[in-house]
């Protein structure tokens, strides 16, 4: 990695280009003079340094985009105005608002945390980054967003926004699937950090950075004549920003074919069962899954006069894998049983009314099936 930019010394190479490279105060000064002017500024999270609504707005947008967290955000606060409101709430209520937001660990994380800073700190989030990092699911960069926004403490994050930048900035070829080029990254990353005002430097700057990464410095097509560090990048001087960052260990993508039993009443109960608390929807109540069709009917006791009808199936993307998911439906009569075959012991289960499921933490495509519930689907089916 003799190619990195290192603030105050000398660039390794002696091209023209390189020897421009200024000082770390060029780069953090251009950030937080950008981030004042033309920096997203009116996000419902901004403008506060309440480190309970910064800290909620950091965990819902981990691998999530801005335009799907604004209204989770914004319900969540509704409900949950203080951390001790969440502290306090039932883990199906707080489910129930993150359904559809996914990577549900960060749901139970984001309520035991809330515990925690409750009946470990008073009710105050800890102040540095270091502490930060002792609470559920607050990760080393996560902890650095809510100490630099909201205490001025000069840390460095490293999202995915931000190493984007970074690498195209310093020509930082090092593959980031590599631990040792990640720690180097994190070095040069508080390098640049501003070195004086912090309690008002610092929040621009983290800002800043997140900002520059998501709206100009993107992933294809980076806006580089827009861009306020243009002139100290030496990927855009090499003319090839798109290369940054390395990362040569890709997770593959997959596929799964799971087939739903959506069981039925005649006044518009359905048949729901928790998940496990590991794999996928691990905690909400969802429609029993099986492994296709084969193993859905083989469950299925064939002396029962129920009758079962397939939906079309659907495809459900998640962040490495692709669901292919089947509903069948199974209409009972108001005082018939789902077959014992369908039940699992393992998994609480139980009937919700049409006024009950809504308010269960369900997997977004559950949701969306049941909301778009037509009864009447038992005459169309094939008897089993």
């Amino acid at each position: 990695m003799q190619d990195n930019f290192k603030p105050g010394s000398a660039p390794a190479a002696a091209s023209p280009v390189e020897t421009r490279h200024p000082p770390a105060s060029a780069l953090s000064d251009e950030i937080v003079r950008w981030q004042k002017s033309h920096g997203r500024n009116t996000l419902p999270w901004q403008n506060t340094r309440d480190p309970y609504r910064v800290w909620l707005s950091e965990i819902m947008l981990q691998q999530t985009q801005v335009v799907t967290v604004l209204g989770y955000y914004e319900r969540f606060l509704k409900r949950f105005a203080q951390v001790s409101d969440l502290a306090c709430a039932a883990p199906d209520e707080v489910m129930a608002l993150w359904s559809g937001l996914g990577y549900y660990s960060r749901a139970r994380n984001l309520h035991q945390c809330a515990k925690d800073v409750m009946a470990q700190h008073g009710g105050l989030f800890p102040r540095s980054a270091e502490q930060l990092q002792t609470l559920p699911g607050i990760g080393r960069s996560t902890a650095a967003a809510i100490a630099s926004l909201c205490f001025g403490e000069r840390v460095a994050i490293l999202d995915g926004n931000v190493k984007r930048v970074l690498t195209r900035v310093l020509g930082f070829s090092g593959d980031l699937s590599q631990s040792t080029s990640e720690k180097a990254l994190w070095k040069q990353a508080t390098d640049l950090l501003p070195r004086d005002d912090l309690v008002h430097a610092m929040p621009r700057y983290t800002q800043g950075m997140m900002d520059l990464g998501a709206t100009v410095c993107t992933s294809r097509q980076p806006q580089c004549l827009l861009c306020p560090v243009s002139a100290l990048c030496r990927a855009r001087a090499q003319g090839d920003p798109e290369k940054y960052p390395v990362k040569t260990r890709k997770l593959k993508r997959t596929a799964q074919a799971l087939s739903l039993l959506w069981a039925q009443k005649p006044d518009g109960s359905v048949w729901l069962e928790k998940r496990a608390e590991t794999g996928i929807w691990s905690g909400l109540y969802c429609l029993p899954v099986f492994e296709g069709e084969e193993e859905l009917m083989s469950r299925l006791d064939e002396t029962l006069d129920v009758r079962i009808a397939a939906l079309p199936s659907f495809v459900h993307v998640l962040t490495h894998k692709d669901l292919l998911l089947t509903p069948w439906v199974l209409n009972l009569g108001a005082d018939q049983p789902v077959p014992a075959a369908l039940v699992c012991e393992a998994r609480p289960a139980a009937w919700f009314g049409p006024a009950q499921w809504p308010a269960l933490g369900l997997p977004a495509p559950v949701r969306k099936l049941l909301a778009a519930n037509s009864p009447g689907l038992a005459d169309s089916g094939k008897a089993v």
